[in-house]
């Protein structure tokens, strides 16, 4: 049996996603985000800002166009989304309505400043609405967790079905204590030792994986240096389970890759671990010493997964692992 087949039966596995988002507003900088995904291949997702990429009187024109790009030749991959107005916006719904006439091709709509589990049911009800009219079902949504009902009401956002994404937005989450904490929190060290933001965080985290989603970790400030952007990442991941991070400067889109990207030699022995459980009919393994049985399975299991999200060079018994379980020949 195929190891997807095998390590969840009975459960939804776990979504994955590129460990890269990166977030573009204007004309400009949309357009050339397009033409390096197109260099690089789909190793990042983009996020079109309607949210802060609009200028004040423009929003409507501002939204036409990011969904004339999602349409275009250019949306390559389909993994564009959308960040739209917050919930209480008077431009919330006409966002959605407009960007949603090319659903077919959006990644993701991004909605932010949400309050509740009920703002975020509202909003996914108006996308379905529009995403329905342009023959789109159950598309998926990402919802940025930057106040404090978002944060209280965070578990029950991410067992909401459709919400693929929690994106903690430390700027905003630290303006909303007015000054009782640092702005010095928004940045490294702070962010990684204030106790209040590290409690967000960690709260973000625990209630992704709760229901298998994707916790995506706040942006690095500082954008002309990767080693800041680099230490960011690898601390998202390493100390608090992040799987994804934002990027608002194309040069900090590779360092957040390489930080997500599970090391060759992880990969090495997640294959070999994985092809012994296959001869062994995916019993327990003693492999140098070690027990290794169906919970270590599956944490290989998606090593090999995010190594092949990253674009990473696989071994040929690692890349016959992923291969897609066979089907039936006779079903039309």
């Amino acid at each position: 049996m195929h190891p997807s087949e095998v390590l969840f039966q009975g459960k939804r596995q776990p979504l994955l996603l590129a460990a890269c988002d990166h977030y573009a507003g204007s004309e400009k900088l949309m357009r050339k985000s397009i033409a390096l995904q197109q260099e690089l291949g789909p190793l990042f997702d983009i996020t079109f800002d309607c949210e802060d990429g609009a200028s004040a009187g423009n929003e409507e024109a501002h939204a036409q166009l990011v969904a004339e790009l999602l349409a275009s030749d250019g949306n390559q991959f389909n993994r564009i989304g959308v960040r739209v107005h917050d919930v209480d916006s008077p431009f919330f719904a006409r966002d959605v309505e407009i960007v949603c006439a090319a659903a077919q091709r959006i990644a993701y709509i991004a909605v932010p400043k949400v309050n509740s589990v009920q703002d975020a049911m509202l909003a996914i009800d108006l996308i379905n609405l529009h995403a329905r009219r342009a023959g789109r079902d159950n598309l998926p949504v990402h919802i940025l967790i930057e106040t404090h009902g978002a944060l209280r009401d965070a578990y029950a956002l991410a067992a909401l079905p459709q919400v693929e994404c929690l994106s903690f937005g430390i700027m905003d989450f630290v303006s909303s204590h007015y000054g009782a904490v640092p702005a010095a929190a928004m940045r490294t060290p702070g962010q990684f030792t204030h106790p209040l933001v590290v409690r967000a965080k960690l709260e973000v985290a625990s209630a992704c994986h709760a229901h298998g989603k994707v916790p995506s970790h706040n942006v690095t400030t500082d954008v002309r240096d990767s080693a800041v952007v680099a230490n960011d990442a690898q601390r998202a991941a390493a100390e608090f389970g992040y799987t994804r991070m934002w990027s608002i400067h194309p040069d900090q889109i590779k360092p957040i890759i390489k930080a997500f990207t599970p090391r060759l030699s992880e990969v090495n022995e997640a294959s070999n671990i994985l092809n012994e459980a296959l001869r062994a009919n995916w019993g327990p393994i003693a492999q140098n010493g070690r027990l290794h049985d169906r919970a270590s399975y599956r944490y290989y299991w998606t090593v090999l997964q995010r190594a092949k999200l990253a674009g990473l060079g696989l071994p040929e018994a690692a890349a016959a692992l992923l291969n897609p379980p066979l089907t039936s020949t006779t079903e039309n």
